[in-house]
């Protein structure tokens, strides 16, 4: 979607929700997750986040909605018009059974985009052999749904748009 003005940003279309990055980190294509599963797109269209090593990493809501499942290595949030937002923290994280992971918000919350969910450290995750990358994956759509609001390759900010979701 263009904008109308080159300094301002693309305004998702009426019904369209604007998808935040959840974390601070620099965007991938999903062909690049080391996982088949978020690679070819299996679960759903969507962006990859890389996200920073640096200490504890904070994972917030990357749109309003009801916290509808909550691990503390991945979670969705769904809104009331059909959208459904998976963030997975790491690959193979589901191995470390909840270690360098605290979860800030019980499933069935109500967020607002932007809300703090989760805490984690992706050096430890890479410390112990699994890769960090995050995928934000866009539930039951297709890819011709999403507009990208980022280039691959650049380095965000946790809330940062990621895509408008017509």
């Amino acid at each position: 979607m263009a904008a109308t003005d080159a300094n301002q940003p693309a305004t998702p279309a009426v019904g369209a929700v604007t998808v935040l990055a959840p974390l601070p980190g620099r965007s991938v294509a999903l062909a690049e997750v080391p996982d088949p599963v978020f690679a070819d797109a299996i679960v759903g269209p969507g962006v990859a986040i890389d996200p920073h090593r640096e200490g504890e990493v904070e994972v917030i809501a990357p749109i309003g909605g009801t916290l509808v499942k909550v691990h503390p290595h991945a979670f969705v949030v769904a809104d009331g018009n059909g959208h459904a937002v998976l963030v997975h923290l790491g690959i193979d994280t589901i191995q470390l059974a909840g270690d360098s992971f605290t979860v800030h918000v019980a499933e069935g919350a109500d967020l607002v985009a932007g809300q703090l969910v989760i805490t984690w450290s992706p050096q430890a995750v890479v410390d112990g052999g699994r890769s960090p990358i995050c995928p934000v994956i866009a539930l039951d759509t297709r890819a011709a749904s999403l507009t990208e609001r980022v280039e691959l390759g650049d380095v965000l900010d946790a809330g940062d748009p990621l895509f408008d979701w017509a």
